[in-house]
């Protein structure tokens, strides 16, 4: 039984104030404020907000040597799915806002993303590599049904002919099956969809807002049958939460017609890893202490593995046996993880303002 009373519908279980960049808790100054919640009692229900913004540029690049891609889009900032261990989680803090509970609750939209990115490939410097989409946040988090701004991106994409890779936790990605399939006759896209466990109630409290495992599934299957390059991505696996299906999501995915399946580890980044072991005093006291020295144990002694890939790559005998019950597991069911190559060749420049196409 949790040892405390959960916060319905949200992954994280505080606000916790990031200390790295000097966020300060408000001062007290008399008003009302101060005494509502001692009188009142905290919020019954927390309401997520959207804020529109309109940054100069869209496309981001890095030099990571251990991801395979350079250069991602993110259409959002702050998900709303409150998945608790997710690694982009510390970057609200970069807005003096809490990677806790703001992050899935106060949340950023970029309306003009499309625009954007129209205007970076229309450069006369620009040089095609695949853009990765849901890098950060999730480009299919619910607020997509209402901004449909992952549906335009891809637009842009499809009229210029430039790769695209997706990662998702959202069945939402069917909405653009249409767009998917033009690309994937092109060798423009590949989409990853992320299935954690196949317990419906332990996704619930992992990651509240996000779609079911069975909605999840069902959507690799589509995805597969269309003939678009799909792949199943077990992440985070979480030792003595979500390890033991393992065996299961890779028959199932492989069942489904997908083509690739791989695992990532859980990371636990700055403000993550005390979100994720205040999670555990919530919904599962009884084994925090064994979760975290297996963490630890992958970790090299730490809650985290921040360098360059190892971070990717777990080391001692906990990890060895996840990596050798995962292979095991793809060779029962005939499946391994492919290299999409997507084409980069048929690139060609949108039109932009009055400049219309040559050719």
């Amino acid at each position: 039984m949790p040892s405390q009373s959960a916060i319905k519908g949200r992954g994280a279980q505080s606000g916790a104030v990031p200390q790295r960049f000097g966020l300060a808790d408000r001062q007290a100054d008399g008003d009302w404020r101060d005494a509502m919640e001692a009188l009142d009692g905290p919020p019954v229900t927390l309401r997520t907000t959207i804020t529109e913004e309109h940054p100069r540029t869209i496309l981001s690049f890095n030099q990571s040597p251990d991801i395979f891609f350079d250069r991602s889009v993110n259409a959002y900032r702050g998900c709303e799915h409150g998945c608790v261990y997710c690694f982009a989680r510390p970057t609200h803090a970069y807005h003096d806002l809490s990677p806790g509970l703001d992050f899935e609750t106060k949340l950023f939209a970029k309306p003009d993303a499309a625009r954007l990115l129209r205007e970076t490939l229309a450069r006369p410097k620009y040089r095609p590599r695949p853009i990765a989409m849901g890098t950060n946040t999730d480009p299919y988090q619910p607020i997509e049904d209402r901004y449909r701004i992952t549906r335009q991106l891809l637009e842009v994409c499809l009229d210029a002919r430039h790769p695209v890779t997706i990662t998702t936790k959202s069945d939402r990605v069917l909405h653009d099956l249409d767009l998917l399939e033009a690309m994937a006759e092109q060798r423009l896209v590949a989409v990853a969809i992320s299935v954690t466990s196949l317990d419906p109630v332990l996704s619930g409290k992992l990651e509240p807002r996000a779609a079911s495992p069975a909605k999840r599934l069902a959507a690799l299957g589509r995805l597969a049958e269309a003939g678009i390059p799909t792949h199943c991505s077990i992440a985070p696996v979480i030792p003595a939460i979500t390890d033991g299906f393992i065996e299961q999501i890779v028959a199932r995915a492989a069942a489904l017609g997908v083509a690739s399946c791989g695992w990532i580890p859980l990371r636990l980044p700055h403000e993550v890893a005390p979100l994720f072991r205040e999670w555990l005093d919530v919904h599962f006291p009884d084994r925090a202490g064994k979760v975290m020295g297996i963490v630890r144990s992958i970790r090299g002694g730490r809650d985290n593995d921040p360098d360059f890939f190892s971070r990717l790559r777990p080391t001692g005998v906990w990890a060895e046996l996840l990596r050798a019950r995962f292979r095991l597991a793809c060779k029962r069911a005939g499946i391994g993880k492919v290299s999409f190559e997507l084409d980069c060749t048929g690139f060609r420049k949108p039109e932009t303002g009055n400049q219309l196409r040559l050719l």
